[in-house]
């Protein structure tokens, strides 16, 4: 493809789509020189946040990168999101979708685009790129998802194993946020209050629809691609980080695709991979072109000749260090050939690489509502700011199984699992596992984890209750991870009955009986290959110049966990405040201030309290706008209790406020 200077790239600002029911969509485009009489493939991406304030610096150092190398490129605002007309009422929805269709249809159209047609996206980007290519519009001819998932229910921000995931609190306050926002008046002129007025009573708390739907049911199926692999007939390249919430997708992709694809892991959080950390950043746009050409401009530059999954081997490090260091390893094929299973017995204490010789024994463990203070969030987005700390911290109110201190690396690839022999003292439990590698001088590094609803044993769509006391034979599946365990380091295997307060615990305290005589860890265990050090290098990030802004405060970056001890609270304390700053191009000035607050007291489960704000400011000449959300989760043994807020303001008059207080019944959670 042909290349340009970034000052030759032409921007459509200001683009407006028609959907079929005459709602608008907002969009900018980036064209390379020469696109309107010689047409070229289009790009799209097609998020909900915001492409002329907060996504403006990103969309333009990634879409107008790719105009400069030949590819006409845009950026949609969904339906109710940004400038883009109408009300956007929850993720995935079918209206979303069908938009989506008539997006890549309208592009195919353009007189400077060839009919041909690849969709980009990281999250809710990965995730429609994904459920459009099932729809397979003729236009559609490739995907980039990165972060993202297949199973809406199984694997993503809500549930976990059929526990509850507090990010699905904070997700949803995130989206109250966005949703309570106006679009700008200088693209939709003066229709803006009304636009607004419209998004603020219509928006509706997405947290409760997700409440409702504690099993896998016609809703969470869904949108989800992996009911149907088959329907995907276009190439994938799927991307994440193991610090990331969304890594399993990758490989099951790989695994159940029949089309060209191809798998990306890093040691990366919830970011892109040029721009993400901990653990090196990559050329990732120079990868995403190499994509592009392959699939969209057919060039034979060997993108289907990849290895089916590539992944960083991470290095062992201490608890408390922001670096992953490792190496790039790769796999011609996924399950792949030469990675076996190597089980590991459970013995009182001890994990035995022998599980012939293991002692038999029933081990009892009621943890203390303090294991997980230190587990990190499920979607690192802040690098060392969310990531988990030393595992000692949530050892003591676990059962403990370690190996003996190894003569020999250990490398695993893939997703370990335990089998466990166990019994719970109540009809409802979960049980979260963790996989730590410990330093010769003690410290703990979380590798991987899972978490099972006990109820959820034999399917996530008809759980069913336990009966206490009897032993159930069940399997918890961990996160997929790569990871080297030196020569004398330790193996630990740990064992937790609840997991706060990134899952929410059972209804009442649960003790939980392991039977070690038939409970087994099992590793992917995968030998190091002379191939992996000739890899090709993945090189260093490119991208285009960001657009010009003016910093205007500074950021804060907090995590703590705080015990008060008169009063026998615990307490972890989130703090994600963007630093402020002016899009130069614009004159707009941004804030976005998030708090999150987890709290139990005296380790009784009926003071559980999950509690969010977030605050959004929009400042231009004279168009002063805030939006704020607030929303709080309790439980009793019988039911969520959901609380929220969402005010609006312009200037100094509140123009809107509403307000939510619902109880949802448990569901076997």
């Amino acid at each position: 493809m042909s290349h340009c200077s970034e000052d030759e790239v032409e921007v459509l600002e200001h683009v407006s789509i028609p959907m079929a029911d005459g709602c608008r969509l907002a969009g900018r485009v980036w064209l390379p020189p020469g696109a309107r009489g010689r047409p070229v493939p289009a790009i799209l991406e097609y998020i909900p946040y915001r492409l002329d304030d907060f996504r403006a610096v990103r969309d333009d150092q990634h879409q107008r990168w790719f105009a400069m190398h030949g590819y006409a490129a845009i950026r949609v605002d969904l339906r109710g999101s940004g400038s883009s007309e109408g009300v956007l009422q929850d993720e995935y929805l079918q209206q979303e979708l069908d938009d989506g269709v008539t997006v890549l249809r309208w592009l195919a159209e353009q007189p400077w685009c060839n009919g041909r047609v690849g969709m980009i996206g990281i999250s809710w980007g990965g995730f429609n790129a994904l459920q459009l290519a099932a729809l397979q519009p003729p236009e559609l001819h490739a995907v980039i998802t990165v972060c993202s998932s297949d199973d809406r229910y199984a694997d993503d921000v809500h549930y976990m194993g059929g526990c509850l995931l507090t990010d699905n609190l904070s997700w949803a306050s995130v989206m109250a946020s966005y949703n309570a926002c106006p679009p700008d008046p200088a693209v939709v002129g003066d229709a803006w209050r009304d636009l607004w007025r419209q998004r603020l009573e219509d928006s509706g708390l997405w947290l409760r629809q997700w409440l409702r739907h504690q099993r896998r049911d016609a809703y969470w199926r869904h949108a989800s691609v992996c009911e149907d692999f088959g329907a995907i007939r276009c190439p994938v390249f799927a991307v994440s980080g193991w610090a990331d919430g969304y890594c399993n997708t990758v490989f099951r992709l790989m695994r159940h695709l029949d089309v060209p694809r191809r798998g990306l892991v890093g040691p990366w959080n919830h970011k892109y991979p040029h721009l993400g950390g901990p653990g090196p950043a990559i050329d990732f746009l120079g990868e995403c072109l190499t994509w592009w050409d392959r699939w969209l401009a057919d060039v034979d530059n060997g993108a289907d000749r990849e290895p089916r999954i590539r992944a960083w081997m991470q290095d062992s490090v201490s608890p408390h260090s922001d670096d992953r260091p490792g190496h790039w390893v790769a796999e011609p094929d996924w399950p792949a050939d030469g990675i076996p299973w190597a089980p590991w017995g459970l013995a009182p204490g001890r994990l035995d690489p022998d599980p012939e010789t293991r002692s038999p024994a029933a081990l009892s463990v009621q943890s203390p509502l303090s294991v997980g203070l230190f587990a990190g969030k499920w979607c690192s987005y802040s690098e060392s700011t969310d990531l988990p700390t030393d595992q000692r911290l949530e050892d003591g109110g676990s059962l403990v199984f370690d190996s003996n201190a190894l003569e020999h690396d250990i490398e695993i690839l893939g997703a370990p699992y335990v089998e466990l022999d166990i019994e719970a003292d109540q009809p409802q439990a979960m049980v979260a596992v963790r996989i730590s590698d410990v330093a010769p001088d003690g410290k703990a590094t979380l590798v991987t984890y899972g978490l099972l609803n006990l109820s959820h044993r034999d399917s996530h769509a008809e759980p069913e209750p336990i009966e206490p006391g009897r032993r159930y034979r069940v399997r918890v599946p961990l996160n997929y991870v790569g990871q080297r365990f030196p020569a004398g380091n330790r193996l630990r295997l740990a064992v937790s009955s609840s997991y706060w307060p990134l899952a929410w615990p059972a209804p009442e305290p649960v003790r939980l009986t392991v039977h070690t005589a038939t409970s087994t860890l099992h590793l992917p265990r995968r030998e190091p290959r002379s191939g992996d050090a000739e890899l090709r290098d993945l090189g260093e990030p490119r991208m285009a110049t960001p657009l010009p802004t003016t910093v205007l405060g500074t950021a804060r970056r907090e995590w703590r966990v705080l015990f008060n001890l008169a009063t026998n609270e615990a307490v972890l304390e989130v703090v994600d405040d963007d630093a402020p700053y002016r899009l130069d191009t614009t004159g707009t000035r941004l804030g976005n201030e998030v708090t999150e607050r987890y709290a139990c007291a005296n380790d009784d489960y009926d003071t559980l309290r999950a509690e969010v704000h977030n605050r959004r400011t929009f400042d231009r000449d004279d168009w002063h706008v805030t939006a704020t959300t607030r929303t709080v989760l309790t439980a009793t043994p019988e039911t969520f209790r959901l609380r929220a807020t969402v005010d609006a303001w312009e200037g100094d008059t509140r123009i809107f406020s509403a307000e939510w207080d619902d109880e949802i019944p448990r569901d076997r959670l």
